[in-house]
């Protein structure tokens, strides 16, 4: 599947191939997705994990049914937009991780990479959805059309990270994040109030 999906050229094309294959998955197939989840940050503080599931169960569902509503729509056969090198890059990745073994555990870890894909490569949105909080505070931005993600650099650390292939871009060093241009005086409070809230802004 990882090569077939690697040699795919187009936008919808490689939209309506995921489909293919997310949508023969079940619900119970997310569930365990979340469980596995869960599990992983058990020995987080109650509250980061609580923020936790709450965003990435959202994002899980959330993305399996955009999947299924762009298929019933017959959206895919409109995106024509070309793919980059980066999306058969990225299927190569998850070709290595994900082994030929039909066990459940190697197919919810394939699942998960899908619908990252998806969103990476189709939404052309972060693997990781915005205000995914992070140990430490900082969480996934969408600010004035562009993403911003704190741990966008640190992807050296993890073999099969997310993001070498992620449009998000790393979050600036305090006092960097470009100031709205003519916006309305709330759009100026809403990017001051996030300085401060997100970015530990001490003035």
């Amino acid at each position: 599947m990882c090569i077939d999906l690697a040699a795919i050229k187009t936008v919808g094309e490689l939209g309506a191939s995921i489909a293919d294959i997310v949508l023969a998955y079940s619900p119970r197939d997310l569930e365990q997705m979340r469980w596995n989840f869960s599990e992983k940050i058990k020995d987080y503080s109650p509250d980061l994990k609580t923020r936790l599931e709450e965003t990435i169960t959202g994002h899980l569902h959330g993305t399996f049914q955009k999947i299924r509503l762009m298929n019933q729509q017959g959206i895919f056969i409109t995106l024509i937009e070309q793919l980059s090198d980066t999306s058969s890059d990225y299927w190569i990745m998850v070709s290595s991780h994900c082994s030929q073994d039909q066990n459940k555990e190697n197919q919810i870890r394939f699942l998960k990479f899908l619908l990252s894909g998806f969103c990476m490569f189709v939404l052309k949105i972060p693997g990781h959805p915005v205000g995914m909080p992070f140990p430490g505070g900082d969480k996934v931005d969408f600010i004035d059309g562009t993403y911003f993600c704190p741990v966008r650099n640190k992807s050296n650390d993890v073999d099969s990270a997310l993001c070498p292939f992620c449009p998000a871009e790393q979050t600036p060093e305090i006092g960097y994040l470009k100031p709205p241009v003519h916006a309305s005086e709330n759009r100026k409070q809403e990017y001051i109030k996030n300085c401060y809230d997100y970015h530990h802004f001490n003035g």
